[in-house]
């Protein structure tokens, strides 16, 4: 299964990312970096992923995460993981980066707490 990626704005400057698939080596993941870069120039701070359908991620998605989240720190957004089960959330707890990313059981209790427009 190839990398699906969907967004949608669902308060103003809260993105909703969502991804389905394979979140592996290749093209498909550079959309993650370009939505995020996209949605900022537009003014969002505030950035949800819902994991809950990717069902593999290796290194290099890892890395788009750490891209991301670079970018979104430059500008004092919120990037937060949602619904990561299985060998996903494990590969963030391998990696150390769990503590570094914050993850959350679902989209809902992700969304808690963030302002619209910071």
């Amino acid at each position: 299964m190839t990398l699906e990626i969907r967004h949608e704005e669902i308060k103003p400057g809260i993105v909703l990312i969502t991804l389905a698939g394979r979140l592996m080596l290749g093209p498909e993941g550079e959309q993650i970096e370009n939505v995020v870069a996209q949605k900022l120039s537009e003014g969002a701070r505030s950035f949800v992923f819902d994991l809950s359908g990717v069902t593999h991620i290796d290194s290099t998605g890892i890395g788009r995460f750490i891209s991301s989240f670079n970018k979104v720190r430059v500008v004092e957004g919120t990037l937060r993981l949602a619904g990561a089960t299985g060998q996903v959330r494990d590969a963030f707890r391998v990696t150390r980066l769990d503590t570094v990313f914050k993850f959350f059981p679902d989209v809902e209790s992700a969304c808690e707490g963030l302002v619209p427009g910071t």
